[in-house]
């Protein structure tokens, strides 16, 4: 007798680039505190004794850099297409066997650029989407405008700024990103696409100030003081 075990896998996105930070390079091969941005964010999902794979989605381009972000870990590399959604698309397909066999259960998307995620908040979005179908990391927002008899407001108490690893149920999200593909839908990010093609209700889980996305060039900055404080 066979017996078959459940596990998850991780989608890490490394599809963008060094423009914003100023430099010529994918932003995620950058060092911060000795290593890629991206190995961090690889490990913060390999490290999961849950996860039992992880897809890197990469630029053709940033072949070079690859090989040595990936050393010691085990990691399946694909082709990102020409959007988020596209490439979140090829890392499923990419799964779709091992979904569909009922192998991996859940996954759990992940942006190369957010390099401090701690393992607790990557193990409260698994847990939170197996429980119950979906679920995204976010902050409340603090954002404030400024009315005409000049009173500042909050915008909204209910606003929350998303963040990512984000985690579906395996078998829905490939399924609805094959919908989305095929009517030509183009989501704002992976809930969006549950959203729209399943009845999944996604939940919030409480994200984390240090879990920033590395956008700007001082936002590397940022980041290393807050590894090297560790």
């Amino acid at each position: 007798m066979i017996v078959r075990v459940t596990q998850a896998a991780g989608v890490v996105l490394a599809g963008g680039s060094g423009s914003r930070v100023g430099r010529e390079i994918n932003k995620v091969y950058l060092p911060i505190a000795g290593r890629p941005v991206l190995r961090w964010s690889l490990e913060a999902l390999a490290g999961n004794p849950d996860i039992g794979v992880v897809v890197l989605v990469t630029r053709p381009q940033d072949v070079e850099f690859v090989t040595e972000v990936v050393d010691g870990i085990d990691v399946e590399v694909v082709s990102g297409g020409d959007s988020r959604q596209t490439s979140e698309l090829a890392a499923l397909r990419q799964l779709a066997g091992r979904i569909n066999s009922g192998e991996i259960d859940t996954v759990l998307i992940h942006d190369g650029a957010r390099p401090l995620v701690s393992p607790e908040l990557v193990a409260a979005v698994l847990h939170t989407a197996r429980e119950h179908g979906g679920a995204i990391p976010g902050l409340l927002s603090e954002d404030l405008a400024l009315s005409a008899d000049g009173h500042v407001w909050p915008i909204s108490d209910d606003l929350v700024a998303v963040q990512t690893p984000q985690g579906f149920l395996a078998a829905p999200l490939l399924a609805a990103y094959e919908q989305a593909a095929a009517e030509g839908f183009a989501g704002t990010d992976t809930a969006s696409c549950i959203e729209r093609f399943t009845d999944i209700e996604v939940h919030w889980v409480p994200g984390e100030q240090r879990n920033l996305k590395i956008t700007f060039g001082h936002d590397l900055v940022v980041a290393e003081r807050i590894l090297e404080s560790k």
